[in-house]
């Protein structure tokens, strides 16, 4: 849910990037970050540990233009993508405004993507949220590798309630900012339909 200050006029809304572990939800914060202009961003924190890619969370503010006078300020986060994890991804999904779904399309992760929509579905509803009214982008990573899964396939399993879907190749910015201007004009829009 959307933090508003009053005092400096600004709306701050939440982007969460979900998904399996090495799916690449890091990969297109990076890509966002990189191509962003210096003055449209913040500093980008990753909390790493030796043994997990992404531990905590990744945050980039993005200015986003105004609705009503309130400059729109976008949080983009990712959530750690290993099992064990589940407690943190539980955490970083509390406030959200929309989701990034990144699955990845190598055939051998097809288990790990049905898994962690699975359990996305789940942490939103202990939270109160029904995904089918959460903003929402599927992403379908990956797509230059040899072996990868039929998007019809990965549509049925991962897609059931029709979200806007992008293939994309992450580390190509494929698809990246696609789905990013996707999820922040749904977002706009729920925020448009609302009173501040």
């Amino acid at each position: 849910m959307s933090f508003i200050n009053y005092n400096a006029k600004e709306i701050h809304c939440k982007i969460v990037y979900y998904g399996p572990s090495l799916g690449g939800k890091t990969t297109n914060i990076q890509w966002v970050y990189q191509k962003t202009a210096t003055d449209q961003k913040s500093k980008l924190i990753a909390l790493n540990t030796a043994n997990e890619r992404t531990y905590f969370f990744d945050f980039l503010p993005l200015l986003f233009g105004e609705i009503r006078g309130f400059t729109t300020k976008f949080h983009l986060y990712t959530v750690p993508g290993q099992s064990d994890r589940d407690m943190t991804r539980r955490l970083i999904l509390k406030g959200l405004d929309g989701i990034i779904f990144v699955a990845d399309s190598q055939a051998e992760r097809w288990e790990e993507n049905i898994s962690s929509m699975n359990n996305l579905e789940t942490n939103l509803k202990q939270q109160g949220y029904d995904i089918k009214q959460v903003p929402m982008v599927v992403q379908y990573n990956k797509r230059d590798l040899a072996k990868v899964s039929p998007i019809v396939e990965m549509r049925k399993a991962l897609n059931r309630y029709n979200f806007t879907e992008y293939e994309a190749v992450a580390t190509q910015g494929v698809g990246v900012f696609e789905s990013l201007k996707t999820i922040s004009k749904s977002i706009i829009s729920v925020l448009k339909g609302g009173d501040l």
